[in-house]
């Protein structure tokens, strides 16, 4: 089949499927979007396994953890909001919400989260009574074509339209761009040529921005609640998360005890200029992150890079030369590598972190290990991110978490500073069109214009 007839032939059955899903109510809704997440949930070993052997990166005992923990998470969060009829009535403005859907939803998901991804997307398309059409990574479409059978078969004994959700089997690079141009509405997650092309496709659309999270330590911070926290983060699935923490920001008082409790979690520290040059040509080419490390085992990076770490080393940290454009290490480093940056005073903490995120990460986040509220609040006043994560673990809680009261999801708005259309976490709410009721208030307050301009 031509690719224009492949994919008029996903919209036309996807476009049914959604108009004959719109007619479910609120209950008939959410036990679909149940079994999405049930289905990730109780296959979680088989998926993760698939995961790690067919994108080859990654950790299987992550995405396992991965797996039950997102879609725990996000059904949580989903399961008591209204999303079909009146779900808003203002008796102060006399507006009433009813929520409409968008239509046909296209999915980009990345091959670095090639299962929770398309869970965590379909589970809010569907939760908005959408259909959906995932068009998967090319080093993921197994992943994804087996998945989608997985979903389909769930949903099916609940009475979903067939077609409620397809999968592209074969993806490329002109498949996904038509389907973009022809769905109603895209998410796009991955890589930030897929960002672009899905803002470049004439319909709306919600992407993420490249990740190179900022980890700042507070002076006089406990370095042993704070650092086994940073390391977990920067370990976690191969370090392929795009919330992972790449740096350390400590101060100077505290910076070789916070050197010292890093190596006693694992690390293996670099200082001198001879391994420093020699990590970062194997993790930059000409620039950019080496394909061949992302997401791969603190070994292989180590033996690319020709250094000689312990057994058992967990991640290396290697001290910064310079900040933001003076060194590449300042920018995402998609393995278990961290670099270190010391500090004076806290502004200059912060200095370090938005320099480093002019280079790369701008829009994303930054995590803040402090109790110290004046000097979060000046990082979130100051630093161009869209969350500031307090004294959690980055990678695996900035996507949302039951101790945290962002929307859990795998796809993170940068807004306008990573040329995103949302600067908040992607959730259900963003695909649901609102019809606006507005009633005529006979008893409402008209100012006077002593009142309106004295």
């Amino acid at each position: 089949m031509e690719n224009n007839d492949l994919i008029k032939s996903l919209i036309d059955k996807s476009r049914i499927a959604q108009k004959e899903f719109e007619k479910f109510n609120q209950q008939q809704v959410d036990v679909v979007v149940k079994a999405i997440a049930r289905v990730v949930y109780d296959h979680a070993e088989e998926l993760a396994r698939m995961a790690a052997d067919e994108s080859r990166m990654g950790v299987y005992e992550d995405k396992i953890k991965k797996n039950r923990g997102k879609s725990s998470i996000i059904w949580n969060h989903l399961k008591t909001k209204k999303t079909v009829g009146i779900i808003k009535y203002d008796e102060e403005t006399g507006v009433v919400e009813v929520a409409r859907p968008m239509g046909v939803v296209g999915v980009i998901t990345p091959c670095t989260n090639p299962i929770v991804t398309p869970m965590a997307n379909s589970m809010a398309a569907l939760k908005g009574r959408n259909s959906i059409i995932i068009a998967p990574h090319p080093r993921a479409k197994n992943c994804a074509r087996y998945l989608v059978n997985l979903f389909n078969e769930a949903i099916a004994k609940y009475n979903a339209p067939e077609n409620l959700i397809q999968v592209i089997d074969e993806p490329s690079i002109e498949l996904t761009s038509e389907l973009m141009s022809a769905v109603d509405v895209v998410v796009a997650t991955g890589g930030m040529g897929m960002v672009k092309s899905a803002y470049s496709s004439g319909k709306p659309a919600y992407g993420v921005g490249a990740g190179n999270v900022q980890c700042i330590i507070d002076k006089g911070v406990d370095l042993k609640d704070s650092i086994p926290k940073i390391v977990a983060g920067r370990i976690f699935d191969n370090g392929i998360i795009c919330s992972g923490e790449q740096t350390i920001i400590v101060h100077e008082e505290d910076y070789a005890q916070a050197i010292d409790e890093i190596k006693a979690n694992g690390a293996y520290f670099i200082d001198n200029p001879q391994e420093r040059e020699k990590l970062t040509k194997a993790l930059f080419i000409n620039g950019v992150m080496n394909k061949d490390l992302v997401g791969q085992s603190i070994a292989k990076v180590a033996e690319t890079a020709g250094i000689k770490i312990p057994d058992g080393t967990k991640l290396i940290v290697v001290e910064a030369e310079g900040i933001g454009s003076e060194d590449l290490l300042s920018k995402e480093k998609m393995c278990a590598v961290i670099s270190s940056y010391k500090y004076k005073t806290f502004k200059e903490a912060v200095d370090i972190a938005i320099s480093n995120l002019e280079v790369e990460g701008k829009g994303h986040s930054i995590a803040i290990h402090s109790d110290n509220r004046e000097n979060i609040e000046y990082a979130a006043n100051v630093v161009p991110v869209s969350r500031v994560l307090i004294n959690q673990i980055c990678s695996t809680m900035n996507g949302g978490s039951f101790y945290n009261g962002f929307a859990p999801t795998t796809t993170l708005g940068c807004g306008s500073w990573g040329n995103n259309s949302i600067s908040e976490n992607f959730d259900y709410k963003h695909l649901i069109n609102i019809t606006r009721i507005g009633y005529y208030m006979k008893d409402a307050k008209v100012p006077t214009q002593e009142e309106l301009w004295g």
